[in-house]
This record gives structure tokens, C-alpha cells and sequence, in this order.
């Protein structure tokens, strides 16, 4: 996709702030760097100015995009030194504080506050001179780039957006969010579903113990919201005890996966470490019962580990027992069904309008709007039959003017190819006309691995520790701020509810594809697949990381983060007990001097978050 820019916003406002702060403008004075400081402040209130114009320009314009490509590191590069300077100038105030203290002061003060004020802080030492020098090296590395990009502001036409205090024209109209999680009608799959339920509930047609069924459809199309409608047909509940669903998604390692269907089905947690283990503890578990499974997006083409990963299966059981199966490709349809595969086609204009319609027109008469239904039914005819691309687009526009439906519909993202970033021109739209303060902090869920269910609570907790979040007006708390910027990315669909907890949430996979793709090499997630994975080195750029924790974390999976020296993110996501090795605290310590979130433990859920800041 190639748009950048998502984080610069409160970005540069935090840098801005910085240079605002007393204590270090005093020892800027002080050090004799105070004209770098003026410099700096002046020349990002400069781009802070036609940052909106700037945005909105990249699209078509490349130079414009490598412009912030620039910007955004640099706004990085610059806080980080700024957070030392004011961590320099704190330590001297502290080194007042000690000298200017009584003579007649009681001893047992004076200790307390020499424990909490490091040994190198009562006093210079040539290892503070040394940082000083430092110091100021850096200043004047930052604010040469920074005169830099300030002197090419006029050269790519950039202009303020926001005049007399009034915000850009192309800001959305906020509205007060009311929203459901869950569809009020699927559309388009009645007839597939009921073919789909008479095939589970009919034990006498097949010859096998235990029946897979595959449901295969580009992504997008509605596999598992169709497995889902099934899954919740009191037929089906009733017919089959117990019930699990799994997400598979792109690593195939069988025994993640038999660990995940046992405790699935058990609905308990599972210590077991060892494959033989886990599957005769599953065999057990399903011996004289008829079970339903739902394995969701599985891409596994080898035929070896497939018969590892059913051969429980096939020796427990009872006759009847069902698989379902939804995966992206024909192949892996072909090699794990036992009945024909259901191919899910595009929906047709009519029920694609009818998605997009009951999430635009939520709260007001189809009727009444005419000329909104008109542009709406054009802009559904883009879609391409898919009902993803018609939530999130009825979503975005709801309780929009016409002429935001128009600027939608006439939008040259539309012409953009698909096959050349793998972004469906709908989510793009999607996300270029949210707002920045929604931009980033969608931005930043790049960090979050593949169906993977978060809680509300948890991610607003990681936004507010990476300054995500605005400040708030009104005497409203911050945590209810980000919170209502979760509401808002749910009903635009980009958060969607888990299919397992009413209180958890999920992104489809190609939203999380759309995060990672606006995100770029700001965010790195280092997936278990070491053998040629999506992404087996860290760019010396990033500023936001994440892994998905094993069980054994060897040296060599964290070589990956041997180039991570400005990171400020780093989340250990995991489903098994907190675990985490040598080689992370390493890193943790390696790191310290950027980080601003640590966690090595999110298991289900995030956990708390902590920000550093001065």
C-alpha cells in the first residue's frame, strides 16, 4: 500500500511538547544549545502545519511519500534524543535538589534520597561531560536533517489545511457510536448453509467415521461467517457433543494445533507438552462421542502433516463425527475432504447493496435519501461481491454527507491494482478516509498476530502507553477516549467480536494484512516459522515489535532482533503459561534507552503496559 504517516501526527505534538518543557529549555540555556532547541521547535511546528496536506497528497504523489517516509523517522529519532536531554536534565535538577538541601537535614533523609538518585547523579563526571557532548552532537545531526525536510515543504506544494483554527475540510464528521458486533442478517448463503447443515446431520451417507468437510472462497468472500452460521443452528447444537473451532491460519504446526483442539473442546487449559501426549489425551477425550470440529483457515498443502494431525480423529469418534474446513485454496479443499468442497462465489449486487446498506443507513430511512442510495448502489458495484469490503465501506460512511459518498466513490484508489500490493482497493479506501487519530492507533494493531482475540480494555491500555491516544476535553478520562476509538473501529468493522468470547475481539485477516501494509517497517512481527518466513529480519527502523511466544525459545529465533536499537514496543503474545528466556531480558536491557512498552506475558488478553516518559 504504501502509505505512511499514521504515526507522525502525535508524534511530532509529543516532540513539540518536549521542546516546551522548562527544565529543558533551562539546561539548553545552560549547555549552550538553546538556538538548536528554538530551531528544532520552529521547524516542527513548520511541518506540523501542512502535515493533513501532506497525508492526503501521497497517494498520488511518490515524493510526498518518501517525504514522510523521511519525516516519520526523523520525528523518531529526534523524541528519542529529546527523552535523553530531558532524562540529563531531570538528573541535574535531582543534583540541585541534593546540594541545595539543608546541612541540618535529618541523615536518615539524606539516605533515602541518595538510594533513589543513582551514584552518577551526585555530581559531573567526565562520563557526564562526555554525554553532554553527545548531547549536543546529536542536536545538530537532527536539526540538520530537519532543515532538510522543512526546505522541501515548498517544493512539493505543501499548504496548512487547517485555517482560523477550523480542522481540514476532508476530517469526518464524528458521530456518536451505537454499535452492534454481530451481523443482524447475512445475506446470500441460505441455500449454501442449508446444504452444508444436511450433509453434518445425516449420519447414514457416508462410510466414514468422521466426514471433512471444506468450505473454500477467496478471502473476504464470507467462509467463516458462513461456518459460523452453521455452528450456531440449534440443529447442529444439538445433534453434536462436544463442539470446538479452531483458528489454523498460515502455520501448520500440529501440535499447536492438537493442543488448541483439545482445550477447545475441553474448554480447560492443557499442560501436556508432548504431540503423543496430547493426541492420546484427545483420543480419550473423544472416544463414543460425535463431535464437530471447524478448523477456519487452514493453507496446509502437505498431505503428511494432515494425516498426523486427523489420525486421532480416525481412531476416536463417533460414527458421524464432522470437520469443517475453510481455507482459501482448492488444492487443500481437494486433499482434506471427504465430500464435495462448497465453493462460496462472489455475492450479487442485490445482497452485497443489502450489507452495505444495513450498516450505512443504520440510523436514518433509505427512503428519505435517494440520491445517498444512488452513489451507495455505484459504490457497492466496486466491491467486487465481497461482504467485507461492503461492511467496511457501509461503516465508513455511515451518517456521512453526499458529498463523502461522492469523494468515495470518485476516489483514484479504486484504480489502484490489487494484485501489486494484495490490499483489496475497498479496505484501502476504508482506511485513507479515517481519521488520523483512528489511523494510528488501527496502525499500530500491525503488531497484533493472526487471529489473535484482544480485549477492549487491553489494547486502549497499549494505545495510551504509545501516546496514541488524544488528550482529553471536557474532563473526560483518557481511558474513555480510547475506548471510544475502539467503538469507532468496530462499527467501520476494522475489530470484529470473537466467535468464542463476548468480551473479546479479533481482525480478519485481510484487516490485519491492511495494518500491517499501512504500518510498513514501523512495526515488526516475527512470526514462529523461522524456515523462510514472511519476515526473518527486523529493519533498523522499527519502533514497534511483537512475537508469538513457544514453548522452547532458543537463541536463534531472536536473532532476528540482533538490528532492533530504537524500539519502543516489545509484546511477547502467547496462548501458553508466561514463559520467556534470557536472550529477551537481554534485549529488554539492549533496548532500554527507547522502549516504551515491555510485556512478556499477553496471554488471551494483553496485559498492563507501562510508558516511560519524562
Amino acid at each position: 500500500m504504501d502509505v505512511v504517516g499514521i504515526f507522525i501526527s502525535p508524534l511530532l505534538q509529543a516532540v513539540i511538547d518536549k521542546l516546551l518543557f522548562s527544565d529543558l529549555i533551562n539546561l539548553a540555556r545552560r549547555e549552550g544549545v538553546d538556538t538548536f532547541i528554538k530551531k528544532l521547535k520552529k521547524s516542527f511546528e513548520d511541518i506540523n502545519d501542512v502535515l493533513a496536506d501532506a497525508e492526503e497528497k501521497q497517494i498520488s504523489n511518490r515524493a510526498v511519500n518518501r517525504w514522510l517516509k523521511e519525516l516519520q523517522h526523523l520525528a523518531y529519532d529526534a523524541d528519542d534524543v529529546l527523552d535523553e536531554f530531558a532524562t540529563e536534565a531531570l538528573r541535574k535538577k535531582l543534583i540541585r535538589a541534593e546540594t541545595d538541601a539543608d546541612v541540618g537535614e535529618a541523615s536518615t533523609s539524606r539516605k533515602v534520597r541518595r538510594f533513589l538518585l543513582p551514584t552518577c547523579c551526585t555530581g559531573f563526571t567526565p562520563s557526564t561531560i562526555s554525554f553532554n557532548f553527545a548531547i549536543e552532537s546529536k542536536l545538530k545531526e537532527i536539526d540538520g536533517r530537519l532543515q532538510d525536510v522543512t526546505t522541501r515543504i515548498k517544493e512539493l506544494g505543501l499548504v496548512q489545511k487547517a485555517i482560523g483554527g477550523m480542522k481540514s475540510t476532508n476530517v469526518w464528521q464524528r458521530t456518536e457510536i451505537t454499535y452492534s458486533v454481530t451481523e443482524p442478517c447475512v445475506y446470500g448463503r441460505e441455500e449454501k448453509k442449508n446444504k452444508i447443515i444436511e450433509l453434518l446431520l445425516t449420519d447414514a451417507a457416508t462410510q466414514n467415521r468422521v466426514d471433512v468437510i471444506p468450505i473454500v472462497g477467496m478471502g473476504g468472500i464470507g467462509k467463516t461467517t458462513l461456518a459460523q452460521l452453521i455452528w450456531d443452528d440449534n440443529g447442529v447444537k444439538n445433534h453434536f457433543d462436544p463442539k470446538a473451532w479452531v483458528c489454523v491460519s498460515d502455520e501448520f504446526d500440529v501440535k499447536r494445533i492438537t493442543k488448541a483442539i483439545l482445550e477447545s473442546f475441553t474448554r480447560a487449559p492443557c499442560n501436556l507438552t508432548e504431540l503423543s501426549a496430547l493426541q492420546r489425551e484427545l483420543e480419550d477425550t473423544l472416544t463414543g462421542k460425535k463431535f464437530l470440529l471447524v478448523l477456519d483457515d487452514v493453507w496446509n498443502h502437505r498431505y503428511e502433516e494432515w494425516s498426523l494431525l486427523q489420525s486421532p480423529f480416525l481412531r476416536a469418534g463417533a460414527h458421524g463425527s464432522k470437520i469443517i474446513v475453510t481455507t482459501r485454496i482448492t488444492t487443500v479443499a481437494q486433499q482434506v475432504g471427504t465430500t464435495e468442497h462448497h465453493d462460496l462465489k462472489e455475492l450479487s449486487p442485490d445482497d452485497c447493496w443489502s450489507i452495505f446498506a444495513q450498516h450505512a443507513f443504520k440510523n436514518i430511512n433509505i427512503s428519505e435519501h435517494p440520491e445517498l442510495e444512488s452513489i451507495g448502489r455505484q459504490i457497492v458495484a466496486k466491491c467486487g461481491g465481497l461482504p467485507l469490503a461492503a461492511r467496511a465501506l457501509g461503516g465508513l460512511l455511515r451518517d456521512q454527507k453526499e458529498h463523502k459518498w461522492k469523494m468515495v466513490l470518485t476516489s483514484n484508489i479504486w484504480d489502484k491494482s490489487y494484485e501489486g500490493s494484495h490490499i483489496l482497493p475497498s479496505l484501502k479506501l476504508s482506511y485513507h478516509h479515517l481519521p488520523s487519530h483512528l489511523k494510528r492507533c488501527f496502525g499500530y494493531c500491525a503488531i497484533v498476530p493472526k487471529d489473535y482475540e484482544f480485549g477492549e480494555d487491553e489494547l486502549v491500555l497499549l494505545w495510551m502507553a504509545e501516546g496514541l491516544i488524544e488528550h482529553p476535553e471536557n474532563g473526560e478520562q483518557i481511558e474513555d477516549v480510547g475506548r471510544r476509538y475502539f467503538h469507532e473501529l468496530v462499527s467501520r468493522s476494522f475489530f470484529q467480536l470473537s466467535r468464542h468470547d463476548e468480551l473479546l475481539f479479533i481482525m480478519h485477516d485481510l484487516i490485519n494484512d491492511l495494518a500491517q501494509a499501512v504500518a510498513g517497517d514501523i512495526c515488526f512481527r516475527l512470526e514462529n516459522n523461522l524456515e523462510g518466513g514472511k519476515q526473518n529480519k527486523i529493519s533498523g527502523k522499527a519502533r514497534h515489535s511483537s512475537y508469538v511466544g513457544s514453548e522452547y525459545e532458543g537463541i536463534r529465533k531472536f536473532k532476528a532482533f540482533d538490528d532492533a536499537r530504537c524500539l519502543r514496543t516489545f509484546l511477547r503474545f502467547s496462548a501458553s503459561a508466561f514463559n520467556y528466556t534470557t536472550r529477551a531480558l537481554l534485549l529488554w536491557k539492549q533496548t532500554l534507552g527507547c522502549i516504551h512498552t515491555y510485556c512478556l506475558s499477553c496471554i488471551s488478553r494483553f496485559c498492563a503496559s507501562f510508558q516511560v516518559s519524562f
